[in-house]
């Protein structure tokens, strides 16, 4: 005899999610699992590089320490938040080429890229779109399940992005 498939139960894969916020100074990261509809918590952290040591020194250090953040957490697929630059037009270009160097690595990987801007990522996580950093922080921190908002604020922002392409971009 055999089952209707309209008559089992509907089980999703797990989704791991890297959510990456990039900087020359610091690159936050975070990752998620999302399954059936339920974001969970993985690991957060930073990359730091030391200003004054050579462009080339920092972004080589950045594009070691994602691999290894790939390598050790595993990721299906990932997202960023795509540049947006008011105020502060002087680190565009650092941070583009930061940027360039994590899609050269997650193309390399077959990780699917989500981007989001940054009201985008706000509006998905606090469902407001204009929402300040704060907010968002403590609303990472609530639908993560965590005692404590994460820091520093690159890593917060990352697991931002993470839920947002967790909920397809919306709350």
């Amino acid at each position: 005899m055999s089952i209707p498939m309209s008559a089992s139960p509907r089980v999703l894969k797990v989704r791991r999610i890297i959510g990456i916020d990039p900087g020359l100074a610091a690159t936050g990261w975070g990752v998620v699992d999302s399954k059936n509809g339920k974001i969970h918590y993985v690991a957060h952290g930073k990359i730091e590089t030391k200003a004054g040591r050579p462009q080339a020194e920092r972004l080589c250090y950045i594009m070691q320490s994602i691999r290894s953040v790939l390598d050790t957490y595993q990721p299906t697929e990932s997202a960023i938040e795509i540049l947006f630059f008011g105020r502060n037009v002087s680190s565009a270009i650092p941070v583009a080429e930061v940027r360039g160097i994590i899609f050269a690595i997650l193309a390399e990987r077959g990780l699917p890229v989500h981007e989001f801007r940054p009201n985008v990522i706000k509006q998905g996580v606090t469902g407001v779109s204009g929402a300040d950093k704060k907010q968002v922080q403590e609303m990472v921190r609530i639908i993560l399940g965590l005692t404590d908002i994460p820091k520093p604020d690159h890593a917060a922002d990352a697991l931002g992005a993470a839920i947002c392409a967790a909920n397809g971009g919306m709350l």
